[in-house]
């Protein structure tokens, strides 16, 4: 892994400005909450309308395409950001590849308004896109680390085969986060990212971009925003930049802490199996190892049944029972009820920013109580 050449990007992201300060003025993006400008005459400027362009907006979209080294338009979830993607690159008839082991919900939207529409939609292991074609698919859709099964693409490989076959291609790398994993410098097209997960890391705000180098893209990007009302609030942006100053030092507590648990899950006896691109059992381990800058702070743990998964997560007094992950607080879920093809005993566990020891403890209190056998 390749983590610190970033240093001095992300040191030069925490004392990014859009406009040199003046004597006086706040080192903070001020949170501008309005809906109206001062516009009078002909409407030129830069600030109009408060769902066209806001600035507390764009002190995170800089913040943002600094960090991914593409300018970057946010939205108020990351679902919003997919389907800005989706809804301005592509047209009836065009056929899309996404991975079949992704976010549901990115599958879920394509079926639901755009295969009516006359968007055709196909699937593939995120493990076996190297067994596929890319002839005559409009965007072949990458999401690595994938979400939940946390498996892993070869981007150095498939992203140039899937621009040499035509295709745009856009990379999810909301596991990893846009700091654990650079899609430009693999040459894809378009970044997406839920900021709602490690991003802002603070489970109080919901928020996603989409970074492009190429500015007629982007701003058809920009164009959906505005048409399509799917803007983010103001004081959400702020908190989302606030999170975004801290994002280096949590996502390196929690990767090197998610190494630590994965390694003492994987090797206890009430645990069937465990799956962590930092560990060298994992089939993309060095995959990730070479395109990832960490390995962030994902795992999945495999129980006997679900009961038992569940009471693991109910008896940790250090885990919160919930969805979403990324956040300074472990977590954990068994993917299964939200219908993802997992095992019935899959956890997605999140590491927080706990203290290792407490955390492994009160993990390993909780492990003792489960039945000797399923």
């Amino acid at each position: 892994m390749t983590g610190r050449p970033l240093d001095a990007l992300f040191a030069q992201l925490l004392h990014h400005h859009r406009e040199p300060l003046q004597k006086g003025q706040s080192f903070g993006a001020p949170i501008v909450n309005t809906s109206i400008y001062h516009l009078p005459g002909a409407p030129e400027g830069p600030y109009q309308y408060g769902r066209y362009t806001n600035p507390t907006w764009e002190a995170l979209e800089d913040a943002l395409g600094l960090l991914e080294g593409a300018p970057a338009v946010v939205f108020p979830s990351g679902l919003a950001a997919v389907s800005a993607i989706l809804c301005t690159q592509m047209q009836s008839g065009d056929r899309i590849l996404v991975p079949a082991d992704g976010y549901y919900a990115i599958r879920a939207f394509i079926e639901t308004f755009l295969a009516p529409l006359g968007i055709v939609m196909e699937t593939v292991p995120t493990a076996q896109y190297d067994a596929r074609a890319y002839d005559g698919f409009r965007v072949v859709w990458f999401e690595t680390p994938s979400n939940p099964g946390l498996a892993v693409c070869d981007l150095a490989r498939e992203i140039p085969r899937a621009r040499a076959a035509g295709a745009l291609t856009v990379v999810d790398h909301t596991t990893a986060t846009p700091l654990g994993l650079r899609p430009f410098a693999f040459g894809a097209d378009f970044a997406v990212c839920s900021d709602t997960k490690a991003v802002s890391g603070h489970c109080d705000v919901l928020m996603g971009h989409v970074a492009a180098r190429d500015p007629e893209r982007l701003a058809r990007i920009r164009t959906w925003r505005k048409l399509s009302g799917a803007i983010p609030g103001p004081f959400e942006a702020w908190l989302v930049l606030r999170g975004l100053e801290t994002l280096e030092v949590r996502l390196a507590r929690m990767s090197a802490s998610a190494q630590i648990i994965a390694e003492r899950l994987a090797a206890h006896q009430k645990v069937l199996s465990v799956t962590y691109p930092g560990l060298p059992s994992h089939p993309g381990h060095a995959i990730a190892r070479d395109q990832m800058t960490s390995f962030g702070p994902v795992l999945g743990v495999t129980f006997a049944s679900r009961d038992r998964a569940e009471a693991f997560i109910d008896g940790c007094s250090l885990l919160r029972a919930a969805t979403s992950f990324g956040g300074v607080h472990s977590s954990a879920e068994c993917r299964v009820r939200w219908g993802d093809a997992v095992a019935p005993g899959y956890v997605r566990l999140s590491v927080g920013i706990e203290p290792i020891e407490p955390l492994w403890a009160a993990m390993a209190a909780s492990l003792a109580e489960l039945p000797a056998s399923p």
